[in-house]
Formats: structure tokens, C-alpha cells, sequence
């Protein structure tokens, strides 16, 4: 699950980690009460969305020459102004898509004097099995072609779950930075901090782009992105309050509130699947066979008649889907079960493209007589080869 900058930094300030201050904004009105509240001289006018590359966005239908979703503000009425352009309109950035995302929340945060821009994050490294911190000497909204091009610039330091986090941690990244003095002192109790917070609320990637040097040479957290590990969610209730909805794929959140696991993608074969192994393969040999699969989606294990049904819903709520290929593997849940919920699911929805269905495993030859009786126009497919085959062939063949 993520978070807003501004949510993400409340949560670092209560750790005791330096960030500037700063007022969300959720209504033009409140935008120069904000302002006022900080005091100035200047300010950063900040839209929030769930992306990166915000300062280099730019606005649906606005000039080429605008201004992106980052602003600096030397006024009220400019910080007013700004908040006025930017709620309700649709930011473009490099991760959002062409299709962009709409601006729902502002964060106004007192401006800051920039010496320098470093980067700093920490994610879980499944190579090592630890908490990794990631370091480098160029911050700033290039991180990504600095990864590129010059990967010696960036430093990894893991960390031993038995041992947990030492001071030789933050020496080291102090050192990778090219701090001295007391800001190698700063480093060492903001890794402490942070790799405190990163376990104790079950976070699953903390970026700071950029950690700065500001003009007092002090550290400063100057932006912050957090994402948490959803399977925790039920031991932070504080944390999942905090989730914002609208932006996320209305899909996805559905799926999310039946315990299915589903991600849009952009093809036209609607996938229902129950493992994520087999979910993956299936989407492939989709490929294989010439068409595109329109998600990820595995219905788990333990699928129910309902589970089934909503799955459906979701796929076909997907106007781009033009066929669906069901691929069941009975080991827990019987091919019976299974065959039963997709017959209900199709009534239900009065499902109007083609379905085939692929079933193995328990009960295997019982499911497809249930299929074969149910005077539904269902394909088997012997094989997951041979299901592939025929639901690109019922696709294209109403396409042509």
C-alpha cells in the first residue's frame, strides 16, 4: 500500500526524522492559511499522487512551457495561485502513464536552502534476504539515469536481521555520501531512525529523493515516498487508514476486498487463475499464441462459488477484454467446485464473450460433465496448450 508525501512524513516526524514543515491542502480555500501558517519567504507547492517524477510533469492541456506538478512559491498569492491551477487537474509524469493521474491533494511545505541533493532509500533485498540500504552522492530527480549509467555511484549496504541495524551502518553510508563532521553524526541517527520505522511498521520500500544538506549543513529529508507491506495491514489499522483510494485502479481495489489478487494489464484475454506461479505461465502462452493477456489474476486456493463471481465481474468491467480463459489446477480446491462457480459466475453476469476453461486435478473429469451439462456456450481445453489456442482462435475469429 502507499502513501502521500505529506502522510509519509508525518510518520518519519514522529519517528524523529528532520523534515520541513508543511500543511496538505485538500480545498483551493485552504491554500492561503497553509501559506500563512509557514511564514515564507518561499514555499513548495507539491501535488500529490501516488508517481514519481512530479517536478518534471506536466498538466493535461496546459502550455509546453508550464509549469510541472512541483512549484516554488515566493508569495501567498502565488502559493494560492498555484493550488488554484493544480487541484483537479491531471499531472503526466514519467510513471504515470499518458492517461496521468488526477491531483486530489496538495502539500504546501516551508522552502528549503539546498546545498546538496543525495539519495537514500531502503527496501527488502530478496537476494540477501535483509533490509538494504541504498545510497548515492546524486540525488535529485535523475536517480534513475544515474542507476543506468553510472551504477558505481550508487553504494548497498544490507543489514544482519540477527544482529539488527549498528553504527557502523551509518558510518558507512555517512562515508558513501561524502559527509563530515556532524553530519556524519546526523547520518548515523537518521539510519537508526529510519531502519527503526522500516521495521516497525512493516515497510516495504522508504525513499528519500533527495536527502539534503541544507544551509545550516544539516540533514534534511526533502521528499519521501513510502510503500508498506499490504499482507501486514492488519497488525497497523493506523496505517490502512491512511490509504487513499482514488488512487488506485477501481479493479485492482475491488479485487483487493474479495482477497484477490489481481493487476491490470493491456491485452485482451481476461485471465482467471488460481496460483501465481500458473497465473504467470498462463499469461505467457497467451503471448505464445499471438494475442495479449488483459491481467494477472489468482483467485487463490480456497476460491469460493462468490470469489469466482466477483472475479468474473472484474475481468468484464474491463471494457478492452474481448475473451476469457479460465486455467484451474484441483489440488485443494476440487475441479467441481470450481466448474460450479464459473457457471454461476457466468449466468450472473450474463457473460457475452467467449470462455474457455481449462481444468486439472481433483475431480477433473466431474468438473467438465458439470460444464458440459450446463447449456452454456463453454470450451474445454484439454491441456493449458490447447486452451491458449482456442480462446485466441474465438477472439480473433469474432474480431475478423
Amino acid at each position: 500500500m502507499n502513501i502521500h508525501e505529506y502522510q509519509a512524513k508525518a510518520l518519519l516526524r514522529q519517528y524523529g526524522a528532520p523534515v520541513s514543515e508543511g500543511r496538505p491542502v485538500l480545498r483551493p480555500e485552504e491554500a492561503r492559511v497553509a501559506a500563512q501558517s509557514l511564514g515564507g519567504p518561499l514555499w513548495v507547492v507539491k501535488s500529490q499522487i501516488h508517481a514519481g517524477g512530479r517536478g518534471k510533469g506536466k498538466f493535461l492541456g496546459a502550455p509546453a512551457d508550464a509549469k510541472g506538478g512541483v512549484r516554488l512559491a515566493k508569495s501567498v498569492d502565488e502559493v494560492e495561485e498555484n493550488v488554484k491551477q493544480m487541484l483537479g487537474a491531471t499531472l503526466v509524469t514519467i510513471q504515470t502513464g499518458p492517461a496521468g493521474k488526477q491531483v486530489n491533494r496538495i502539500y504546501v511545505e516551508a522552502g528549503s536552502d539546498i546545498k546538496r541533493e543525495l539519495y537514500l532509500s531502503l527496501l527488502v533485498d530478496r537476494a540477501t534476504s535483509r533490509v538494504a540500504f541504498i545510497a548515492s552522492t546524486e540525488g535529485g530527480m535523475d536517480i534513475e539515469e544515474v542507476a543506468h549509467n553510472t551504477p558505481e555511484k550508487i553504494k548497498t549496504i544490507t543489514v544482519d536481521p540477527a544482529a539488527g541495524i549498528q553504527a557502523h551502518h551509518g558510518r558507512e553510508i555517512a562515508f558513501a555520501l561524502g559527509l563530515n563532521g556532524a553530519q556524519q553524526k546526523q547520518c548515523v541517527k537518521l539510519i537508526n531512525t529510519l531502519y527503526k520505522f522500516f521495521i516497525e511498521k512493516d515497510v516495504a520500500m522508504l525513499e528519500i529523493n533527495p536527502l539534503i544538506i541544507d544551509g545550516d549543513d544539516n540533514l534534511k529529508c526533502l521528499d519521501a515516498k513510502v510503500s508498506f507491506d499490504s499482507n501486514a495491514l492488519y497488525r497497523h489499522p493506523e496505517l490502512a487508514e491512511l490509504r487513499d483510494e482514488t488512487e488506485e485502479d477501481p479493479k485492482e481495489l475491488a479485487a483487493s476486498k474479495f482477497d484477490l489478487n489481481y493487476i491490470a494489464l493491456d491485452g485482451e484475454i481476461g485471465c482467471m487463475v488460481n496460483g501465481a506461479g500458473l497465473a504467470m505461465a498462463t499469461m505467457d502462452i497467451i503471448k505464445l499464441y499471438g494475442s495479449e493477456p488483459a491481467n494477472f489474476l489468482d483467485v487463490g486456493g480456497g476460491a469460493t462459488e462468490e470469489k469466482v463471481t466477483e472475479a468474473f465481474k472484474i475481468i468484464l468491467s474491463d471494457p478492452n477484454v474481448k475473451g476469457i480463459l479460465v486455467n484451474i489446477f484441483g489440488g485443494i480446491m476440487r475441479c467441481d467446485i470450481i466448474a460450479n462457480g464459473v457457471i454461476a459466475a457466468a449466468k450472473a453476469v450474463n457473460l457475452n464473450v467467449p470462455l474457455v476453461v481449462r481444468l486439472e486435478g481433483t475431480n477433473v473429469e466431474l468438473g467438465k460433465e458439470i460444464l458440459a451439462n450446463s447449456g452454456l456456450p463453454i470450451v474445454s481445453g484439454d491441456n493449458l496448450a490447447d486452451a491458449a489456442e482456442k480462446i485466441v482462435a474465438a477472439v480473433k475469429a469474432r474480431k475478423a
